[in-house]
């Protein structure tokens, strides 16, 4: 799927405020600049700022500008629980290493449990994938990743490990669209203990997604159990004028 105009200046500007071009609080160049620094029209400039609004990199200051709101990286990892980003979006954007290791890739038809689980029917094909992920060289992340193989079509461990969206985006011409997400504390279990290092900690922050393509098909269902000292979860708000 072909980029716009538009979602190359945002992730233009996007990568420039991650990497400190734009420091946190410091403002964009003019509107009539970024028109003039990426030759498109004004309504382009805006959407893509619209993007970075929504996505709490910036916000507009009457009378000043767009002022930068991205506050750098911290030895945390933050993830957004309102938006929809790939690990490898995650980790560039929080100036961090991240490796992936698939540790168990099978095909398995949906029983009663996995049903339970996933609110996939019973019955359906799908790929059961565990990955543990690595940031900055540390085990910190195990997810448990449930696909319908109807809508992904061929998946194999070299794309698990790699990015599966940018797979299903770039070459599947997939529209991933709405994310469902639950959060929990909960106990570690026998698989937390053989993958992370999780010093003395006894629980993981579990974030549980169902995920859904621009047909309305749910395709993916993920349990990823994270290390609770070293991530933050957040969410952009934005309130409405009475």
């Amino acid at each position: 799927m072909a980029e716009t105009k538009y979602d190359k200046i945002y992730q233009d500007l996007k990568e420039k405020i991650e990497k400190d071009r734009y420091p946190y609080l410091s403002y964009l160049p003019s509107e009539y600049s970024l028109i003039e620094e990426y030759a498109c029209s004004r309504n382009t400039v805006r959407r893509a700022i619209g993007q970075l609004a929504k996505e709490g990199y910036v916000q507009s200051i009457h009378g000043k500008g767009v002022q930068v709101i991205f506050e750098p990286a911290t030895e945390e990892s933050s993830f957004l629980f309102g938006g929809i980003e790939s690990m490898k979006e995650a980790a560039s954007r929080n100036l961090k290493k991240l490796k992936t290791k698939v540790v168990c890739f099978c095909e398995l038809m949906v029983d009663e449990r996995i049903a339970r689980r996933t609110s996939f029917p019973v019955g359906l094909p799908i790929y059961y994938v565990q990955r543990v992920r690595y940031i900055d060289g540390q085990a910190l992340i195990v997810d448990h990743n449930y696909f319908d193989k109807r809508v992904v079509g061929e998946l194999t461990k070299e794309i698990m490990e790699a990015s599966v969206y940018q797979h299903l985006e770039k070459q599947m011409g997939m529209r991933i669209m709405t994310t469902k997400r639950k959060m929990t504390v909960e106990k570690i279990t026998q698989i937390d203990e053989k993958y992370l290092e999780l010093g003395d900690y006894n629980c993981m922050a579990v974030v549980k997604s169902s995920t859904y393509d621009d047909q309305g098909n749910m395709f993916e269902y993920t349990e990823s159990r994270h290390r609770p000292d070293r991530f933050v979860f957040y969410s952009i708000a934005h309130r409405n004028g009475a």
